[in-house]
Parts: structure tokens; sequence; C-alpha cells
């Protein structure tokens, strides 16, 4: 996964993202919108986040199939929610890219379904900013699996090297959980 810079825009409702990734296909969008939608909900309260994550899943995986996703998604959203020592950034429902949290969630669960448990765990530690990860390991390899169970398999490309998003001369996002 590349990442690229991106400068402040005034579309991005919620929080200042650091990086960008470029708009994605297939399940790696399907994994980004589900994580964005839900940390948005866990953070504004708004049901109406959730409900545009429902239904983005409903609509590409069938009501069946997106019953035990979204069921395994809020678990392990619910999870990095509590467990981050940090605000998580996310971009506005209607963004194409992607920011650096958003991507490291897509990293974790592209790991998940290619047994590279290594990067999941650093993908883990670099979201939340926390050792306490086995929780948010244990619920995104879930998630990962009924993903994979549905067919929608992401891409070993789509595993990133955290060490170029901790590192390098990208920084964090400033904002703390309180």
């Amino acid at each position: 996964m590349t990442l690229r810079k991106s400068s402040p825009s005034p579309t991005r409702l919620v929080h200042r993202a650091d990086t960008e990734l470029p708009a994605l296909k297939g399940p790696e969008r399907l994994v980004g919108l589900g994580f964005r939608c839900w940390i948005a909900g866990y953070e504004t309260q708004d049901i109406n986040c959730w409900e545009t994550g429902w239904n983005t899943f409903a609509s590409e995986l069938g009501p069946a199939h997106a019953k035990t996703a979204i069921t395994e998604l809020s678990c392990w959203v619910r999870m990095v929610h509590v467990k981050a020592c940090r605000q998580i950034s996310y971009f506005p429902f209607g963004c194409k890219g992607f920011c650096r949290d958003e991507c490291m969630a897509i990293s974790m669960i592209a790991a998940g379904q290619h047994s590279a448990c290594p990067a999941m765990r650093a993908c883990a530690f670099a979201l939340l900013d926390s050792s306490d990860i086995d929780g948010v390991v244990d619920s995104a390899t879930n998630f990962a699996a009924v993903l994979k169970d549905a067919g929608h398999i992401l891409s070993g490309h789509s595993i990133c090297d955290t060490t170029a998003l901790t590192g390098g001369g990208v920084t964090h996002a400033t904002h703390m959980k309180h």
C-alpha cells in the first residue's frame, strides 16, 4: 500500500488525518468504508453512520452475509474505539480516499486474511498507540474470517509497512482520546 501526504481539506468533517490513500475498490474499499462508518458512529453517536455502513455492506454482500459481517465489524471497531490511546482519525463517508488510520484498519484485515500475524499485530499497535492489542487482534481476525468466507478477500498488497507510517516523516494524529 502506498501512502502519500495530503493537505488539509475543508471536506474533512471530523478529524485531521495525516495521510491519504487514493480510492480503493472491492474488499479494501468495503473494509475502509465499514471502519469509517462504525468509528464515526461511536464518535458521534449518530445512528445514520451505522445505517450507511449497513446499507453499504448489504448492497455489496447481500443481507444474510452483511448481517454476520456487520456483527463482527461492530465488535472489532468497538474494541478499537475502547482500546485506542488516542482519537482515531477518519474521513467523511463521501470521501474517496482513506486516511492513515483507515489504511491501518484495512491493512489489519488484509493481514488477518493472509495469516500475517506479526503484521496484523504491528498494525494494531500503530492504530491504537497501545500495547493492549489482543482483543482488537482477536476481533479483527473474526471479521477477516467472515469476509473471507463471504468471498471478499483483500489483496496481500494491502498489508502496509507500519514503519513507513509510524516513522519516516509521517506523523500520528495529534488528537488524544480522553
